[in-house]
């Protein structure tokens, strides 16, 4: 790792983000793990960013691993680097309260923080991330006893952060902060109910570059949201710049089939957007 990487991995914030990022587009080069030819040789050839990311994360605290207790779902080789699917199960009797979700070879390793209400009934939770090279993705989930869980999946991807956007600017100007929740049909047995909430945002992470300019396009990410059910809150969210454009979070929940719906997200540009939902209202 370059000792450029290295400084740029924990700047915090869109300003130190782009920074970030531009340090690292013009100073690292790829890595070697890039053109390994199997997951194996990928590990042996980029010695592994967690045993510095955890301390500096979570301290000397015990990070429990070989649990059920939170699991991560995510394709060996990504079909598309800026789009790279990730579900995360929760063990219901853990009682999980918080889960973060770090990319680790990442320009910033920590995707998200996802915090969790008490019998909110969140036990799955999927969004779509960036990758930006070969690399571990880390799952660490903190019970209501306060043990931390850890699980991780290698996923082989490459570019991610700096992948152009898929919509065109203007476009996406003009769409930024609409929503919409898709709900999933439960079983007739089941008590746990199934929602999707989708975001019309770029989350330009800071490493893109404007393809008539060529010059970076500033770092402008969903940094935080809010889901909440009847007036209850069912989960929030800390998230950065390797969540993908047009955030999308899919998630369990239960209570009431009744209680309606409301979400509220707050961009770095200082932008909020909200939205109510009526029970089965897209």
């Amino acid at each position: 790792m370059s000792k450029t990487h290295g400084r740029s991995r924990f700047l915090t914030g869109a300003a130190g983000l782009s920074l970030a990022c531009l340090a690292i587009a013009l100073a690292a080069p790829p890595s070697r793990a890039e053109t390994a030819s199997t997951p194996e040789a990928a590990a042996a050839a980029s010695p592994s960013s967690w045993a510095s990311l955890k301390g500096d994360l979570f301290g000397d605290r015990e990070l429990v691993e070989g649990s059920d207790a939170v699991s991560i779902e995510a394709p060996d080789r990504a079909t598309d680097p800026a789009i790279v699917p990730v579900t995360l199960r929760l063990d219901p009797a853990k009682a999980i309260r918080k889960v973060t979700l770090v990319i680790d070879e990442n320009p910033a390793p920590v995707a998200a923080t996802f915090d969790i209400a008490e019998n909110a009934g969140v036990t799955q939770l999927s969004t779509r991330v960036r990758v930006n090279e070969y690399t571990d993705i880390h799952a660490i989930a903190e019970a209501a006893d306060g043990t931390l869980y850890v699980t991780s999946k290698f996923v082989k991807a490459a570019g991610g952060c700096a992948a152009p956007a898929a919509k065109d600017p203007e476009v996406a100007a003009r769409e930024m902060g609409q929503m919409k929740l898709r709900f999933f049909e439960a079983p007739a047995d089941s008590t746990e109910r199934e929602a999707q909430l989708m975001i019309r945002h770029p989350n330009n992470s800071g490493l893109q570059k404007d393809q008539v300019t060529l010059l970076y396009i500033p770092a402008h990410f969903v940094s935080e949201l809010e889901v909440t059910r009847g007036g209850e809150r069912l989960f929030s969210m800390t998230g950065g710049i390797s969540i993908s454009e047009d955030p999308s979070f899919r998630f369990t929940y239960a209570g009431d089939a009744a209680a309606p719906f409301h979400a509220r997200a707050v961009d770095t540009d200082g932008n909020v957007f909200e939205k109510s939902f009526a029970p089965g209202q897209s």
